[in-house]
């Protein structure tokens, strides 16, 4: 990876954790399914005009759009109006990794290796210690409910990523864009419903500067800006090289929120984070690749020395394409 698709992929991972801090910040505004509502009205209204057709069909950003969009969101933004703190937030969201290898492995088939089940078990292991520290540290079921919806929307994450992968589109940029579409409205007549409508008409009455930033903020700099660099980065090199980017979401989110919003990073939710962050990675990184890469190329320098010592002219060995690939990329594919 180039240095400025380095820099870009720790841009993207610094825009997404401090999102949550933004979040917390736009709560204090907007009731928490009405801020849902407006940061996809804000994201996809503008973009549709200027962005074609998804190009796969309207049932998977149907579906997509509502686990997504209305369940993640939804779910995230009331978890954390009602007391789950930012950077935690950022680091249970994680656990969508554990869910979309068990929604995978349901829908899809896939059965993951030795080394992925340990990974997921640490993980898994971060996210229970979490649960501890914050159930400790709230002193009551508040916070506990708060933790459980945020754990909730990792679920509904998880079981969106498989959908995404049955979708298979082309461009992530373009299909986020019409995935924004869909919530706006249903989130709209949930908040209506459970917000009620006074509410809601105070907020946007009292609409101040940093309601307006948090919210520009939510919609094109963690969506549309994340996403589309995202997908960028994805069309120019294998997603086991840019997915484990991701892990520095949380350390992002935990340590802007300890920065600007002053919370406590307590010895056992940095064990947690941690695990979380270690459970990720071993469950991500694919090292048998660079096993094979690095084989075939060693079994071409060996058949250039047989061919020396038989009395054959020396030829330049040919390294298999997949070991010429992570030569000149320089990493461990």
């Amino acid at each position: 990876m180039p240095p400025r698709h380095l820099a870009l992929a720790v841009a993207v991972a610094a825009v997404w954790g401090v999102n949550f801090v933004v979040i917390d910040i736009g709560l204090a505004h907007f009731p928490p399914l009405l801020f849902s509502a407006l940061r996809f009205t804000v994201a996809a209204v503008p973009a549709v005009f200027f962005v074609g057709r998804p190009r796969v069909p309207w049932r998977w950003v149907l579906a997509v759009g509502v686990v997504l969009g209305v369940v993640k969101f939804g779910l995230l933004f009331i978890g954390m109006h009602a007391g789950m703190p930012a950077g935690l937030s950022s680091l249970v969201l994680q656990s969508q990794a554990v869910f979309t290898a068990a929604f995978a492995a349901l829908l899809l088939g896939e059965r993951p290796g030795r080394r992925r089940l340990v990974g997921l078990g640490v993980g898994v292991a971060g996210i229970v210690l979490a649960a501890f520290d914050q159930g400790s540290a709230g002193g009551g079921s508040g916070p506990m409910r708060a933790f459980a919806l945020v754990v909730a929307a990792a679920v509904a994450w998880g079981l969106s990523n498989v959908l995404t992968r049955k979708a298979a589109p082309p461009d992530l940029f373009r299909w986020m864009v019409w995935v924004s579409v869909v919530p706006p409205l249903p989130l709209l007549g949930l908040s209506l419903l459970f917000e009620g409508r006074a509410a809601d008409l105070a907020a946007l009455r009292s609409l101040s500067p940093g309601g307006v930033g948090a919210l520009l903020y939510v919609a094109w700099g963690a969506t549309l800006f994340g996403f589309g660099a995202w997908g960028y980065l994805m069309r120019h090199h294998e997603a086991t090289v840019v997915a484990p980017f991701s892990l520095l979401v949380p350390v992002f989110g935990m340590s802007s929120s300890w920065l600007l919003l002053g919370e406590p990073v307590t010895p056992v939710a940095g064990a947690a984070a941690l695990l979380v962050i270690a459970g990720i990675g071993l469950s991500s990184v694919t090292p048998g690749r660079f096993r094979r890469a690095r084989t075939a190329g060693a079994a071409a320098i060996a058949g250039a020395r047989a061919d020396v010592h038989a009395g054959a002219p020396a030829r330049t060995p040919r390294p298999s394409v997949a070991a010429a690939a992570a030569a000149r990329s320089g990493r461990p594919d």
